[in-house]
Parts: structure tokens; sequence; C-alpha cells
């Protein structure tokens, strides 16, 4: 609906600076709102409220969103796609997830990631056959809309896995309460904010996407490396608190200008696929980092503690520290790749907003 109803560069900068804005305090009530839910009720009313959030949001969309009528042919649901590209997703989730359990060379793990990729490719080859394709392959292979649902994806990857293992560290080795875990994220959050608006509105508009997503992956690359530096005895002040803010400004220099280059220049018809790709690919990335990351932990957890005493608290402390530190390397070398990758990959240049291409 923003790409559609704002089309005039600047209206348009400012109108997903307003939805990043948006979005980001809705992350920091959430946090807010999940640690209250988990401390003094119950972890499942973590999910029930998102019931009443819904009811609210259906509401507020049938009063406030005009109807438009559709022109044209109403286009078919793509059922075999679904089922391909659902299937071929799973399988590459499950495959690292797996890794937790199983290790990486079993024929179980490989047979999973290899069964996945076959599955996206024969997706792949399906959209180009179908006449009704749940996703237009023209949505994506415009290398700055490709590039910028990359960027989304490794996006998705470092930040869900940080969150996992950062709230693992917070409150296993620092004893903080989930209400107050809430709160120590809340720096990071404003950075994001910040960074996020600005880059939409002052430095995408002027540059593109390629300058402000290369630059923010070196900058989560750089704040996750800086916080893989704590230990069983850091303090937040002292040890988190400068990279987590730092990683941030990285994210959101990142993430909303990705999310504005993703659907940029489609026709009117793809604004829909295009938007719900943005989704999907942050999703997807979350599900494959928190399964890839946890399995590397949880590797990393096992061998430090072969030969020791697992009975001692400290030793399992330390051991708990370290398999952080593992996960949290992993996505700092993530990130690097990324910035490589989407630097080769994304168009540098003023971005062209006015007039919709294949």
């Amino acid at each position: 609906m923003l790409s559609t109803s704002f089309t005039e560069a600047g209206q348009r900068a400012t109108a997903f600076a307003v939805f990043g804005g948006v979005s980001g305090s809705g992350a920091a009530i959430g946090m807010l709102l999940g640690g209250v839910l988990t401390e003094f009720l119950d972890w499942r009313f973590t999910l029930y409220v998102n019931v009443a959030i819904a009811a609210i949001a259906i509401v507020g969309a049938a009063a406030l969103i005009p109807r438009q009528s559709r022109g044209g042919d109403r286009p078919q649901l793509d059922i075999p796609g679904t089922l391909i590209v659902s299937a071929g997703l799973f399988a590459i989730v499950y495959g690292f997830a797996g890794v937790e359990s199983h290790p990486w060379s079993a024929s179980s793990t490989w047979g999973f990631l290899a069964g996945g990729a076959v599955l996206i490719a024969v997706f792949g080859w399906w959209q180009r056959r179908t006449a009704h394709p749940l996703l237009p392959l023209r949505v994506i292979l415009d290398r700055t809309r490709g590039g910028a649902h990359l960027a989304i994806f490794i996006g998705g990857i470092g930040l869900f896995g940080a969150f996992l293992f950062l709230t693992f560290f917070l409150q296993g080795v620092l004893h903080y309460s989930p209400v107050m875990t809430g709160i120590a994220f809340l720096p990071m959050v404003a950075t994001l904010v910040i960074a996020g608006g600005v880059c939409t509105t002052q430095v995408h508009p002027r540059f593109g996407a390629r300058i402000p997503v290369t630059a923010g992956m070196l900058v989560a690359a750089a704040a996750m490396a800086w916080l893989a530096g704590i230990g069983p005895d850091s303090t937040y002040a002292g040890h988190v608190l400068a990279p987590l803010m730092l990683f941030g400004i990285g994210i959101g220099a990142t993430v909303a200008p990705a999310m504005n280059a993703a659907t940029t220049g489609v026709r009117s018809q793809d604004a829909g696929i295009a938007s719900a790709t943005v989704s999907v690919a942050q999703q997807i990335g979350g599900s494959v980092g928190i399964a890839l990351l946890n399995s590397l932990a949880a590797s990393a957890l096992a061998g430090r503690l072969v030969g020791a005493d697992a009975t001692d608290p400290a030793v399992r402390a330390a051991a708990a520290v370290h398999s952080y530190i593992v996960a949290f390397w992993a996505v700092s070398a993530i990130f690097a790749a990324g910035a490589v990758l989407c630097g080769l990959i994304l168009r540098s240049g003023r971005p062209d907003t006015a007039v919709a291409t294949g």
C-alpha cells in the first residue's frame, strides 16, 4: 500500500520512515509487554495477546482502509507452487534445526538441505511455466529488488539470532528478569529507529540502497564481533550496551532502505506480492538463522563440556557463554558476507520510483 500510494520519491521515503518508526516502536512495546506477561502471568499470554491485537487491526483496517475496485481478471492461487515452496522451505529449516540433535555429517541433515534446495529450484522452474505464478520472477530478478530481498533475509538471520542468544545471556548469566531483559533491548530499538529513519529519508533517495545496506551490514558485523568479547563476568553497561546500540544502527541502516528498495519500481499488480516477499524473506531468514545458530551453539556447548565437570555451575556458565560467543561470531561472519554480496548485486544511484518496470 505504501509503494502504490506514495510514488513521489520524497513522500515515499517519508512514508517508509514513518513505517519504520512505527515498527520499531511496536518492537519496543512488544519486548516490554512480553516481559511483563511472562513474569507476572505466563509465557502463553505472549501468544494470547496477539488475538486481541489482531482483532483491533481487523476493525481498524475495515474502518479506515477504503475499498478499491479491481480491474482485469482476478489472479488464481498457485496451489502447486505454494505446496512446492512450502515443502522446500520446511526441508531447509528442518535440516538446519536437526543439526542440534544430529551431526553435520548425518545423511538426514544433508538429505533435507539438498531436498529443500531441489524443491526451491523446482519452484523457480514452475513459476516460469504457470499462468498465475505465486511469485512472478520479475519481482526478484531485478538487481535492486533481488539484492534488497537478500539483505532482508540476511538481516532476519542476524536480528533473530542476536535477540535469541543475547536474551539467553541476559537471563541466564546476568540473571535479568523478563521485564528487565525487555528494557535492556530498548537502546538498540532506539538506534535502529533513528538509523532507519535517516537512511530511508536522507541516504536512500540520494544514493540508492547499495551504500546504506552495505555500510549497515558492515556495522552490524562489527557490533557482533564486539559483542563476542563477553565473558561470564561481563556486565550490561560495560560489555553489552555499546555493541547493542551499534548493532541497532547497523540493522536500521540495512533493513529500512532494503524494504523500500524491495518494493520500488514494481508493477501495481505486483505490489502485493513484492511486499509479501519482503515479509517472507525476513521470516525465513529468522527461521533459518535461529535453527542454524542454535545448532552451532549447541555443538559448541557440547564440545566445551567434554571432559569437564558438567555439575559445576561455573563450568556450565563458562560453556554457555562460549556457545553464545560462537553464535555471535557466526552472525558477524554472515553479515560480513552479506555486505560483500549485496554490495555486488545492488545498484548505486538515485532510485527511480516514478516508472514501474518489470
